[in-house]
């Protein structure tokens, strides 16, 4: 049998079953013009409904939107970019919530930067995995650049590793999966493992994020594994508690496995006492980690760095590029201050990561992170960075901080609404007070407010619970969001929450009970 050979300017011919018009679709070098023209029609697509956005949503609900989705068929395909697009209008861009919008103050999402688009642009077109080396090349060595630079920032030490992950949920799993397997192991034997898990504790803010009690589950501990920690009145954890719990835990027979701190409460932007929380877990030898998902960007910030002061002590910390780095979803990271425990995410399967690439000194990203398959999510942030600097970013995190601050004390200061602790990030949590006969309808009003608030499509806001009652919630991570523009909101939601309280309470006077 004679194997055919090509040359370097020869193609080898196509398989014959597959269809023409499908291969078309492929990119490479036959298909670059398609590709260019089709990547530009989108762009431009993007670009009219950007230019033409006067608020950050419509107000669509699911039941109107979902028939329109449902009348697609998938078996029928358009055949066409153009009419592809057409049709996105529709069912997608026309009705999209669009975080650049000043008056978003929703959730931990935040308008992004044009080199990071094109960063997202370039990754997806290459499609690198960054899983092996030879899926990656240079796509490994910058995640792992961007790794030391970040661990560097954090200020963990020469020891310190980590890996790219789809989000703070993984980034927290995967921590608390080393710290569970660091305090498995001088568990020697299957037997004494089963009998250390049900004993396994993790003490984590009443304020922190619900992603370490998920983790918790999926590590298969036990159902109260997880303790919540009381703060103080700036929605702290108290260090004190944390001490305590610890005594309790060992005198009740039980193993503290971790302290999870947080650097930025989703709701109130609290920062727990880091240093403080170092020195308990020094002390005890328990593992501390620190979600830092949201108040990373101090890490830049020229004026705030101070606020994580302590974070550099952490055995794990989680970062968030996309909340306060102003980068596309999604891009986060787990850094670690000991890169041996990554071990313990470590598997090598032959036809992937055999071990002898460890001694062939092959770098794979596989060997440190729980995805095989994995986004080149770090180019985004390296574009970033050698196109803006991390000085630019720091400052429009600075900017978003101070305008909250400027948002708590406008809240505070209005007479229609009572506020919570003052965040020392980017949050306001507040909600409208009724006074006189319809003040037992607070919370009621506040959530009529924000659902009436949202189907307007004029303005977007987070609702949350604070000690049982119903609460709305500014997150300001938009440098284009002005005073002005929060106090037009929070009109709105008066004018909402205030027709609400009139139209109840004069049907009560209209028609009492009984």
């Amino acid at each position: 049998m004679t194997v055919p050979t090509y040359s370097v300017e020869t193609t080898p011919p196509a398989p014959a079953t597959a269809p023409a018009a499908a291969r078309a679709q492929l990119l490479n070098q036959g298909s670059v013009e398609q590709y260019r023209q089709a990547i530009a029609d989108g762009v431009d697509r993007v670009v009219r409904r950007v230019s033409g956005v006067d608020r950050p949503g419509t107000g669509i609900t699911p039941a109107e939107l979902a028939p329109v989705v449902d009348r697609v068929d998938l078996d029928r395909p358009l055949g066409d970019a153009g009419a592809a697009l057409d049709e996105l209008e529709d069912v997608y861009l026309r009705d999209a919530v669009w975080f650049h919008h000043p008056r978003y103050l929703a959730h931990l999402n935040c308008p992004v930067v044009i080199p990071a688009l094109l960063g997202e642009a370039v990754l997806t077109a290459v499609n690198s995995s960054l899983d092996t080396w030879d899926q990656s090349a240079g796509a490994t060595l910058i995640e792992r650049r961007l790794i030391d630079w970040t661990a560097q920032r954090i200020g963990l030490g020469p020891d310190a590793d980590g890996v790219f992950t789809s989000g703070g949920s993984q980034s927290n799993l995967q921590a608390l999966l080393l710290a569970r397997e660091e305090a498995c192991a001088d568990a020697l034997g299957p037997a004494a493992r089963a009998e250390l898990l049900p004993r396994l504790r993790v003490l984590t803010s009443a304020a922190g994020h619900f992603s370490v009690q998920k983790s918790a589950k999926l590590l298969g501990l036990s159902p109260d594994a997880v303790i919540a920690v009381p703060t103080d009145g700036r929605r702290r954890i108290r260090p004190s508690a944390v001490r305590d719990e610890i005594v309790r835990c060992r005198q009740a027979g039980l193993v503290v496995m971790a302290v999870v701190g947080t650097a930025g409460t989703t709701d109130f932007g609290s920062i727990d006492p880091l240093a403080e929380l170092a020195g308990i877990c020094a002390a005890a030898g328990v593992w501390l980690h620190v979600d830092a998902a949201y108040g990373c960007g101090l890490l830049v910030s020229p004026t705030r760095r101070h606020l994580l002061d302590g974070i550099e002590r952490a055995d794990s910390v989680t970062v968030d590029y996309h909340k306060s780095f102003f980068q596309p979803v999604s891009s986060s990271a787990l850094l670690v201050r000991d890169r041996r425990v990554l071990r313990h995410a470590t598997y090598h399967a032959d036809y992937l990561n055999p071990a002898r690439m460890v001694e062939q000194r092959i770098p794979n990203q596989v060997d440190k992170s729980l995805q095989t398959t994995r986004r080149f999510d770090a180019l985004k942030l390296w574009l970033t960075l050698r196109v803006m600097g991390p000085d630019a970013l720091g400052a429009l995190f600075d900017e978003v901080v101070d305008r909250a601050a400027d948002a708590w004390q406008l809240v505070s200061e209005d007479p229609r609404f009572e506020v919570v602790t003052r965040s020392q990030l980017s949050t306001v949590v507040f909600r409208y007070l009724p006074t006189g006969p319809g003040r037992e309808l607070a919370d009621a009003a506040n959530l009529y407010a924000r659902e009436a608030l949202a189907a307007s499509g004029l303005a977007v806001v987070a609702g949350t619970r604070v000690d049982g009652l119903h609460f709305l919630k500014f997150t300001l991570l938009n440098p284009a969001t002005t005073v002005e523009d929060v106090g037009h909101v929070l009109d709105l939601i008066a004018t909402h929450a205030g027709r609400y309280v009139h139209d109840r309470t004069t049907a009560e006077l209209t028609c009492p009970v009984g």
